[in-house]
C-alpha cells in the first residue's frame, strides 16, 4: 500500500511529540558560556597583551572597537567584522576563534529569534580589499590589534547580555 505525506507525517508524530524548544535561559548560559571560552582562548596567546583595546593604531582603523550600545544585531554586525578579519590572517592561533566566533553568532540568532526579531545575516566589512594590503605591511599588529579588541567587545557584550539587549 503506498503511504501519501500525511501517513508519513502520522507516523513520525510520537516521536515529533517529544521534541521540547530549549528554554532561552540555556542559549543565554551557553552564549555567555562560549564568550568566556573565546576569551580564555585569547588569553592564551601571550602576544595580545601587549596592546591595549583602546589604543589607536594607523591603518587599523577598520578594526571595531567598543559601541556605547549594543543590541544583538550590532553584537552580530561586530563579530561578523572580527570573524572575517580573522579568516584573513594566516595565523593558526586564530582559527578555533573563528569558528568560535560564527558559533557565537548562531546563539546570538536564537535569541534574537526568541525575541521575535530575526536577525538578518551580517556580512562584515564592506572595503575588505583594503585588508590585503594592511595584513601585508603588518600582519603581526593586525593580530594583536583584533584579538586585543575582540577580547574587549566580548567582554563587553558578556556584561550586555544580562541587560537582555534589544534587537
Amino acid at each position: 500500500m503506498l503511504c501519501g505525506p500525511l501517513c508519513r507525517f502520522l507516523w513520525l508524530w510520537p516521536y515529533l511529540s517529544y521534541i521540547e524548544a530549549v528554554p532561552i535561559r540555556k542559549v543565554q548560559d551557553d552564549t555567555k558560556t562560549l564568550i568566556k571560552t573565546i576569551v580564555t582562548r585569547i588569553n592564551d596567546i601571550s602576544h595580545t597583551q601587549s596592546v591595549s583595546s583602546k589604543q589607536r593604531v594607523a591603518g587599523l582603523d577598520f578594526i571595531p572597537g567598543l559601541h556605547p550600545l549594543l543590541s544583538l544585531s550590532k553584537m552580530d554586525q561586530t563579530l561578523a567584522v572580527y570573524q572575517q578579519i580573522l579568516a584573513s590572517l594566516p595565523s593558526r592561533n586564530v582559527v578555533q576563534i573563528s569558528n568560535d566566533l560564527e558559533n557565537l553568532r548562531d546563539l546570538l540568532h536564537l535569541l534574537a529569534s526568541s525575541k521575535s526579531c530575526p536577525l538578518p545575516r551580517a556580512r562584515g566589512l564592506e572595503t575588505f580589499e583594503s585588508l590585503g594590503d594592511v595584513l601585508e605591511a603588518s600582519l603581526y599588529s593586525t593580530e594583536v590589534v583584533a584579538l586585543s579588541r575582540l577580547q574587549a567587545s566580548l567582554q563587553d557584550m558578556l556584561r550586555r547580555l544580562d541587560l537582555s539587549p534589544g534587537c
